[in-house]
């Protein structure tokens, strides 16, 4: 018999798996007890299936291969008929391995759709987020044309005022709707106040001076306009701007006067 071509011919492959019929099975072994080259590529067959299953098992338990290795190594797996040993039953044991195979599938196609659902999750909390962004954006830059709006009309009358002895280099500008009764303060020119200290805006009447708070210039730091809307119904000569506590005063503090300009000046 030409042994490299029977070895070539697949059926000790099939053979390992538990695939032929019971008269092949015998002639394998025959073969395999009267060739030694048939028995080692036998041998080798059955180590690279179990090496294969053993990789391909990442839930295995630890000791879990060397119990199987263990009862294989008893088992002679050539034997004639009627000897009191048996064969290595492969079939049994590639059906574990393909249940194991099926289940590590699973568990993988399971976390992905979990990883899928999470990053779908976050891209819409992602887009909910930027557009509550682009929401505030829009309202900002509707303020904002809404307030330029409101500087360009006709009727509104410009006070510049200047920095004072206590910050000589602040200013600001004030822009004066008389028939709307409503002051805009552009404070782009006063620094950030300290913690605890808000500035106050004041309405003057010089003779006698006679000051009247029109409201406070809050949340400063995070006004990025620096542009205020104050209602004003007085009949203002002047505006001033102090630093007061957080609350504002009753009066303004002349020692914290940052700016003042007169109507018309």
């Amino acid at each position: 018999m030409d042994v490299k071509e029977y070895i070539a011919s697949g059926k000790l492959e099939l053979y390992v798996a538990g695939a032929l019929s019971p008269e092949e099975n015998l002639e394998v072994q025959h073969y395999a007890i009267q060739y030694p080259e048939i028995r080692r590529e036998i041998e080798e067959i059955e180590k690279a299936v179990l090496k294969l299953t053993k990789a391909a098992s990442p839930k295995m338990p630890q000791d879990g291969f060397a119990k199987i290795k263990a009862e294989i190594d008893d088992v002679i797996p050539f034997t004639p008929e009627g000897s009191k040993t048996k064969r290595t039953p492969w079939g049994n044991y590639l059906g574990w391995a393909a249940s194991i195979l099926l289940a590590v599938g699973l568990f993988w196609m399971y976390r992905e759709n979990a990883k899928l659902k999470s990053e779908i999750e976050l891209t819409n909390q992602e887009k909910q987020s930027l557009e509550d962004i682009l929401s505030e954006t829009r309202e900002e830059v509707t303020t904002t044309e809404s307030l330029l709006e409101d500087i360009r009309d006709k009727d509104i009358t410009v006070i510049a005022l200047g920095g004072q002895t206590v910050s000589p280099e602040s200013y600001a500008k004030a822009y004066w709707n008389k028939e709307e009764q409503k002051v805009i303060i552009d404070a782009k020119g006063l620094p950030e106040p300290p913690d605890g200290f808000t500035y106050q805006v004041w309405s003057l009447k010089l003779n006698p001076l006679t000051p009247t708070s029109i409201g406070l210039l809050d949340d400063f730091a995070s006004q990025d306009t620096k542009l205020f809307t104050l209602e004003n119904a007085n009949e203002s000569e002047a505006f001033g701007i102090t630093l007061e506590p957080e609350g504002g005063s009753e009066t303004p503090t002349l020692e914290q006067l940052y700016t003042l300009g007169a109507v018309g000046a």
